[in-house]
C-alpha cells in the first residue's frame, strides 16, 4: 500500500478529500487548449473533490467553445453523480475522442455540476490552473487535474489498485 504524502504549506492532500465527493465553487483561472486554441477559459468553475483523486474541474458551458465539441455515444455511471455523457473535441482535422464529459441530470447533491463540462487534461494539448500547467491524473479513466498545491499519491498510479 502506498503511503499518504504529508501536505506542505499551501497544499492539500487528496487523502483528506471526502467520500462521497464534495462539490465546491472555484474562482481559480482555468484554461484548456487544443490545437493552439483556448477551448475553455474561466474563473467560474466547480471542483469535485474525492478521496485519493486530484480535483476535477467542471466548467460552465458559456466558457467552453461548444462548436468544437460533439457528443459521443459513450456513457458511464458514477454511483454518486449519475450518468455521464462524453464529448469528442475536434479542430483542424484533429479529433480527441471522449476528451470531456458532462452530467446533464446529476443525482441529488451534485446539482451544481449540471451541464458543466469536465475535460481530461491528458486528452487535450494543455490545461492550466492559475497559469500552472496541469499534470493529468494517471490512468485512462480518471480526469483529475494535478497541480503543485495538491499531493497524493493519487488513484491510478502504480500500486493504487491495492487501496
Amino acid at each position: 500500500m502506498t503511503e499518504r504524502i504529508e501536505p506542505g504549506p499551501g497544499q492539500e492532500s487528496a487523502w483528506d478529500y471526502p467520500r462521497p465527493p464534495r462539490v465546491e465553487p472555484s474562482a481559480r483561472h482555468l484554461v484548456v487548449k487544443f490545437g493552439g486554441v483556448a477551448v475553455a477559459d474561466t474563473r467560474r468553475s466547480v471542483r469535485v473533490l474525492e478521496t485519493t483523486h486530484p480535483p476535477v474541474y467542471y466548467i460552465p458551458p458559456m466558457f467552453v467553445r461548444l462548436e468544437l465539441m460533439t457528443l459521443s455515444p459513450l456513457r458511464t455511471e458514477c454511483e454518486y453523480k449519475g450518468t455521464a455523457s462524453y464529448y469528442d473535441l475536434a479542430l483542424d482535422g484533429r479529433v480527441s475522442k471522449n476528451a470531456a464529459w458532462v452530467y446533464t441530470d446529476p443525482l441529488p447533491g451534485y446539482e451544481a455540476i449540471r451541464g458543466h463540462i469536465a475535460f481530461y487534461p491528458g486528452r487535450v494539448d494543455e490545461a492550466y490552473v492559475d497559469g500552472e500547467r496541469v499534470t493529468p491524473q494517471p490512468g485512462s479513466f480518471y480526469g483529475g487535474w494535478i497541480t503543485g498545491d495538491v499531493v497524493g499519491p493519487f488513484k491510478g498510479e502504480p500500486g493504487s489498485w491495492s487501496w
